[in-house]
């Protein structure tokens, strides 16, 4: 039976078979989730990255991409690009509804089953926090209702603010 839950705390800390990366298109690192999961991760990440990015010209919006997870906790990172909040006129709720169900395809595909999100496209993105929970919670609730692949799946909420909104969404299942 799927878990499916919110806590608080640092993604780069939780054990799981994939970590989300809220990632850029290049992949290369950045600030935020990005940023804390490479430095965390070390270089091979990186390397895997430059090689994709080299490969395919780095990962589009509401896509997904996979690498090893270096010195994380985990077994692999799943890298998906969220939309840059532009004021619900571009297709972002859409497209980012994409970056979990591709991550998720990702993971189903590498027969993983513990998987951890960040709160993507939340921060310098820009994306308004309880629209972008309601648009996460209801891709995955989609996807997992029709594929029972997945043992756990835990959202990771660096803030206290994001956790609130999660916690309420999801009502007794946040922890």
């Amino acid at each position: 039976m799927l878990k499916l839950k919110a806590v608080e705390g640092d993604i780069t800390k939780i054990a799981a078979d994939a970590v989300v990366n809220a990632a850029n298109s290049t992949l290369l690192g950045g600030g935020g989730v990005d940023g804390a999961i490479h430095r965390a991760g070390g270089p091979a990440i990186l390397a895997e990255c430059k090689v994709i990015n080299k490969e395919q010209g780095g990962c589009p919006t509401g896509e997904a991409v996979i690498t090893t997870a270096g010195k994380l906790p985990a077994r692999y990172v799943i890298h998906t690009v969220g939309p840059v909040w532009k004021g619900g006129r571009h297709d972002e709720e859409r497209l980012l509804a994409n970056c979990y169900r591709n991550s998720l395809l990702l993971a189903q595909k590498h027969s993983l089953k513990k998987i951890i999100f960040p709160n993507i496209s939340t921060g310098a993105y820009g994306f308004p926090k309880i629209l972008a929970a309601k648009t996460a919670i209801k891709a995955v609730f989609r996807f997992v209702k029709a594929n029972n692949d997945f043992e756990e799946i835990i959202f990771v909420c660096f803030s206290s603010a994001n956790y609130e909104i999660y916690k309420s969404l999801l009502g007794k299942e946040a922890d």
